[in-house]
């Protein structure tokens, strides 16, 4: 099959376009799906870091979203059948451990992604436990339905699992990426009044169209400022955050007493300052999200299962130009999802 590589740690600025050896089943419960699309994350770029592949083996092919259709099956899967589109869900754990119990993969000591610490979806084919793979939702494109898999359900923990997000309620997203989009999309969609922050007049521009109803563009000294003028002095109730660095503490300013911020991000740098007194006198709330649970993941599913409602993509590559996909990733210029097609 043909797949993209990145050849040894560090390499990441050198991705390899090449023929490697098809995934053959291994277990009785795994399955190997036929990939027609998958989408470029920030992990993508990051994983191939001296520092973040201790565990993983290289040449390494990246990717944590994907879709496609299955084409073999072990003997003990039950829920699929070679024939059926699916969605992947990218999460994998070791299924024993008092968290997996509960559902609550993304705790557990062993938990491991695609493209991460396991050959991921930059290529034809992806072998993968049966318990990963999801029905696609009436109506997605194979692309459409990539773009779901990991950005969305991460935003809806954050929103609604994290951050209890009501209808009325007010949320700043900073930045206008994928995960920007993704919560610009869901948030809107309870009725949350939404306010998007970015560099770009461009993506601004794209937020008003889907339904933001304040884009702002200032640097980060000023945004609460301008939050609070917009609000009238009494800042938003959410604020999601994916960036880090000097956004935090603006973020963090701009939140109403009782507000609640949440991030699944460092772009801008892991380490920012915290005024901790303005978390406790104003009875903030901080949450963090890594991965979303398999329950999560369903119920973005099931958003989805609607003819009105497409998750957001920016672009659409040929897996043979994912260099120029992960360009356009650092380069900060994405409103949405970046999708390699595999099957071109």
């Amino acid at each position: 099959m043909k797949a993209v590589r990145i050849p040894a740690p560090g390499g990441g600025e050198r991705l390899l376009y090449e023929d490697v050896d098809d995934p053959e089943l291994r277990l009785l419960s795994d399955v190997i799906v036929k990939l027609r699309a998958a989408t470029v994350n920030r992990s993508d770029l990051t994983n191939s870091v001296p520092s973040n592949c201790v565990r993983m083996s290289f040449p390494h092919i990246p990717g944590a979203d994907g879709a496609g259709v299955v084409i073999s099956a072990g003997a003990q899967v039950r829920n699929i059948k070679p024939g059926d589109a699916v969605c992947i869900y990218p999460l994998m754990a070791c299924g024993n451990c008092q968290f997996c119990a509960k559902q609550q993969e993304f705790r557990c000591g062993e938990r491991r992604l695609l493209g991460g610490r396991e050959q991921g979806t930059y290529a034809e084919y992806v072998r993968l436990p049966a318990i990963n793979c999801f029905p696609i939702p009436d109506g997605l494109s194979f692309e459409e339905a990539a773009a779901v898999s990991l950005a969305y359900p991460t935003v809806w923990r954050m929103l609604f699992t994290q951050a209890d997000l009501k209808p009325g309620e007010s949320v700043l997203i900073m930045g206008a990426g994928g995960i920007g989009s993704a919560a610009l999309q869901l948030a809107t969609a309870v009725g949350a009044r939404v306010f998007v922050t970015s560099r770009s007049e461009q993506k601004l521009a794209a937020a008003a169209e889907r339904g933001a109803h304040h884009g702002i563009h200032c640097p980060p000294q000023d945004l609460a400022q301008e939050v609070r003028r917009l609000t009238g002095r009494r800042g938003v109730d959410v604020v999601v955050n994916s960036i880090g660095g000097d956004t935090w503490s603006a973020g963090l300013a701009a939140l109403a007493r009782g507000g609640r911020l949440v991030t699944c991000g460092t772009v801008a740098g892991s380490n920012p300052k915290t005024e901790l007194r303005r978390v406790f006198w104003n009875h903030l709330t901080i949450s963090a999200a890594s991965f979303p649970t398999r329950q999560e993941f369903c119920s973005v599913l099931e958003f989805f299962n609607h003819p009105c409602r497409r998750p957001v993509i920016d672009r659409v590559f040929p897996l043979r130009e994912a260099g120029r996909a992960h360009q356009r990733l650092q380069q900060s210029a994405p409103f949405g999802k970046i999708v390699l097609r595999t099957d071109v």
